[in-house]
């Protein structure tokens, strides 16, 4: 990220948040309220209803494989890098033959719960859905927690879900879930005037053997890739940008909408309505923060681009940014693959502790950012005889 000065003023920026998502906030501010809309509430109410297993099971028809969800659950524990809470449904996971591995663990960050949430839909033979969402603002986690539950229910029971017309799908869906995000504020059952969180999702294709990627913000999800058939050497390779303020079509849009874009004086630029100072986000692209939306240009349509996978492929990182502060793609990757795929939970948890460390070293002790990763193995593990 570059580090050219603004002609606006910087905004102040506290010691302790100046690496975080959400500056400095004047939350005296008020945004509008939105029309609360029966479509939307019915929506919600259908969502609610059923879980996500029954829900891919009305979508694709008759499962004759195992199908296993894994979710996260917003939790109260305050103790720093805890694990959060998670929640199975279905058929049981084994870490050791799916090649497999998760951790999504609390920062130092005292004023707030762990504010990341994950999402794994797993069909074998079909399909599997992962999912990270990273919270911020006040109410950061309340909206990370009602994204991760909503947002791959409505991907997968939407009739093109079945078809090669993904993408267009997967924009409305973000877009519908941000208007369900804006009814709920509007019913005060969320506050997201100026919270938010971040979401990639990647659909893996098993049938046709590739990655299906959606995202906004800086989730960053990662390929690692043998660079050659000798299968000695691994390459990362980055398969989302993250949505900063600085980019150029992203500060055009935001300027056009009538937002301003501010170099903090540290590290980051951040959105900024015109007369106002908030929302004082580090990024561009992002689902919730209302007033970002409203005021200041920021954008909740995804970008989405397909991989085709192949014997290569070797390993899938999906990441907050707890995680890609201080790590760079390349060190993430070949951190993971010292461990083999029946470890993959092993490599997770060590990535996550080196990440931990990271941010000890560089800020001193005083702030940790949440810190969620997800491994996936992307070749067959060998079947026990």
């Amino acid at each position: 990220m570059g580090c050219q000065t603004s002609s606006q003023s910087a905004e102040p920026v506290t010691k302790d948040r100046r690496r975080l998502s959400v500056g400095f906030v004047d939350s005296s501010s008020t945004g509008t309220e939105a029309n609360v809309a029966d479509e939307d509430r019915g929506t919600v109410a259908m969502l609610e209803e059923k879980d996500i297993l029954n829900m891919t099971a009305d979508s694709v028809g008759q499962i004759d494989g195992r199908k296993s969800s894994i979710t996260s659950v917003t939790d109260a524990i305050e103790s720093s890098f805890t694990e959060k809470t998670h929640k199975a449904l279905g058929d049981e996971i084994d870490p050791t033959t799916s090649g497999l591995g998760y951790t999504c663990r609390k920062g130092l960050k005292p004023e707030s719960p762990n504010q990341d949430s994950f999402s794994i839909l797993q069909v074998d033979g079909l399909f599997s859905l992962f999912g990270v969402y990273d919270g911020h603002g006040k109410q950061g986690h309340d909206v990370s927690n009602f994204v991760k539950d909503t947002l791959p229910k409505l991907i997968v029971k939407d009739k093109r879900f079945k078809t090669q017309s993904k993408a267009e799908m997967l924009k409305e869906v973000f877009q519908k879930t941000q208007s369900l995000v804006t009814t709920l504020d509007s019913m005060k059952r969320l506050s997201a005037q100026l919270s938010g969180t971040t979401a990639t999702v990647a659909i893996h294709d098993h049938v046709l053997n590739k990655l299906i990627l959606s995202h906004v913000a800086d989730s960053t999800c990662v390929l690692g890739e043998y660079t050659d058939d000798s299968k000695t050497r691994l390459k990362a390779r980055a398969l989302t940008r993250d949505h900063k303020p600085d980019l150029q079509d992203e500060r055009s849009r935001i300027e056009k909408a009538g937002g301003r874009v501010v170099f903090d004086g540290f590290a980051n630029h951040r959105v900024y309505a015109k007369n106002g100072r908030y929302p004082g986000l580090n990024m561009s692209r992002c689902l919730g923060d209302l007033l970002g939306h409203e005021e200041a240009g920021c954008s909740c349509v995804p970008e989405v681009s397909e991989v085709q996978l192949g014997p290569l492929s070797h390993v899938l990182l999906l990441c907050s940014d707890g995680v890609w502060e201080f790590m760079t793609a390349e060190e993430a990757v070949n951190l993971v693959a010292k461990y083999p795929p029946a470890q993959a939970m092993m490599a997770a948890e060590h990535l996550a502790k080196e990440a931990w460390d990271r941010w000890i070293h560089e800020e001193d002790g005083m702030v940790v950012d949440d810190i969620t990763a997800i491994v996936v193995h992307l070749q067959p593990l060998p079947q026990a005889v």
